[in-house]
C-alpha cells in the first residue's frame, strides 16, 4: 500500500513537472514569496513601509533620477538586526531633494529641488552636523526604477513591501478556511443526520451572504488592521473547503478500508484522520490554490476600498485607490504597476491550481 502510494505521488509530480505554465507559476510564487519575505533587503528604501516621503518629488516617472541630501538624526534608535531585516529601518533622518549644493568654510549651501521649472529654496546647514565632516558620503544621486507616487515615496520599494501583504493574506486566509473547512466538513459527512443538516444550514447561511459584504461586516467588528483583515478573508472562504470534504467523505465512508477500520475498532477520529481524510486531499489542494488568488483578490478590494491594510503600511490595493485618478491624468503607470502585480500573482495561482488538478486527476 506504501508503494502504490509513493508511486501515485511519483507519477502525480511527472505530470506536474510536464506541465510548462504549472512550473512557471510555482517558480515565479517562490520567488514572489522570497520578495515578500525579504522585502526590506530587496527594496532601494528600507525604512518601515517604505514611507520616506519627498512631496518635492512627487509623481515622478519611471527612471527619474536625483540628488539627495542626507542630513542625519541626532536621535539613537535602538533596532535589532532581525527588526531591520523583517521590519524595515526606523530611520529618523531627513532625506532632502537638492539641485546643487557649494560648500563654504564651515557650511553647506545646497538648493533645494523644486518640478515644473520653478526655482527651489537656497538654505544653508553647519558641517558639524555630519559626523567627521563626511559632508560628500551623505550627498549622493538615487534613482527611482518605477518613478514615485503622489507623496514622493519609492514606487518600487512599495510594490516590493506591499507584495508582503498581498502573498501572506493568501496563506494566512487559506490556512484558516482550511483548518474550519475540514472540520465542519468532516463531521458533516461523517456523521450525517441532523449534525449534517445544522452544519449545512450554516453553510447555506454563510454561502447566502456576498463574500465582499461579510469581509466587509466581518472587519468592522474586528476593527481596521492587518491581522482582522487576514482573519475575516479566512472567516469566509472555509465554506467551500467544508462542502467539498463533506461530499468526499459521504462518497468515501462506505468503502472497505473505512469498513474494515470500524471493525477493527479504531475511534471516529482515526478513521477520519488516518484514513479518509489522506485519500481526499487532492480536490482539497486544488480548492486551496483557487482560494489564495480569491483571498489576494479580496484583500486588494477591501483596501482600495480603504478598510483593509491602513497607512502607512503599503499594499497594492491601497496603492492602486491612491493613484487611480493619475490614469485620466497622464501617468497612468502609478495604478497600473501595482495593477499588474495582483494580476500576475493571481494569475499564477489559478495556473498551478489547474496544474495541480491535472497532475492529481487518477482518471489520466
Amino acid at each position: 500500500m506504501s508503494h502504490k502510494s509513493n508511486s501515485l505521488k511519483q507519477l502525480a509530480l511527472q505530470k506536474f513537472k510536464k506541465n510548462f505554465w504549472g512550473v512557471f507559476s510555482f517558480y515565479f510564487i517562490v520567488l514572489v514569496g522570497l520578495v515578500s519575505v525579504f522585502a526590506y533587503v530587496f527594496a532601494p528604501d528600507n525604512s518601515q513601509y517604505a514611507n520616506q516621503m519627498h512631496l518635492a518629488i512627487h509623481s515622478e516617472k519611471p527612471g527619474f533620477k536625483v540628488t539627495m541630501l542626507t542630513i542625519p538624526s541626532k536621535i539613537k534608535v535602538d533596532q535589532s538586526a532581525f527588526d531591520k531585516l523583517f521590519f524595515g529601518k526606523k530611520n529618523t533622518d531627513s532625506e532632502i531633494p537638492i539641485t546643487s549644493y557649494t560648500i563654504k568654510d564651515d557650511e553647506l549651501e545646497y538648493k533645494e529641488y523644486a518640478a515644473d521649472g520653478l526655482e527651489g529654496a537656497e538654505k544653508t546647514i553647519m558641517l558639524s552636523v555630519f559626523p567627521a565632516g563626511k559632508v560628500k558620503d551623505f550627498i549622493k544621486e538615487k534613482t527611482f526604477l518605477f518613478g514615485t507616487d503622489k507623496y514622493g515615496r519609492d514606487l518600487l520599494s512599495r510594490v516590493l513591501v506591499g507584495a508582503r501583504i498581498s502573498f501572506f493574506i493568501g496563506f494566512v486566509a487559506v490556512l484558516i478556511s482550511l483548518v474550519i473547512g475540514i472540520f465542519m466538513g468532516s463531521v458533516a459527512g461523517y456523521f450525517g443526520g441532523k449534525v449534517d443538516a445544522v452544519i449545512m444550514w450554516v453553510i447555506n447561511v454563510t454561502w447566502s451572504i456576498p463574500t465582499l459584504l461579510l469581509v466587509i461586516a466581518i472587519t468592522l467588528a474586528l476593527g481596521k488592521g492587518f491581522w482582522q483583515v487576514f482573519i475575516a478573508v479566512g472567516l469566509t472562504m472555509w465554506v467551500e473547503v467544508a462542502r467539498v470534504v463533506r461530499g468526499q467523505i459521504i462518497s468515501t465512508k462506505e468503502m472497505q478500508y473505512v469498513t474494515a477500520a470500524r471493525a477493527l475498532g479504531y475511534t471516529d477520529l482515526r478513521i477520519i484522520v488516518k484514513h479518509i481524510l489522506p485519500n481526499i486531499m487532492a480536490p482539497v489542494i486544488v480548492i486551496s490554490a483557487a482560494n489564495f488568488a480569491g483571498a489576494i483578490l479580496i484583500e486588494s478590494g477591501l483596501s482600495f476600498l480603504g478598510i483593509g491594510a491602513q497607512p502607512p503600511m503599503a499594499s497594492w490595493g491601497a496603492m492602486i485607490k491612491d493613484h487611480y485618478n493619475y490614469i485620466i491624468l497622464g501617468k497612468p503607470y502609478l495604478a497600473i504597476i501595482p495593477g499588474l502585480c495582483i494580476m500576475s500573482l493571481v494569475m499564477a495561482f489559478m495556473l498551478i491550481g489547474n496544474a495541480l488538478r491535472d497532475a492529481l486527476d487518477v482518471k489520466n
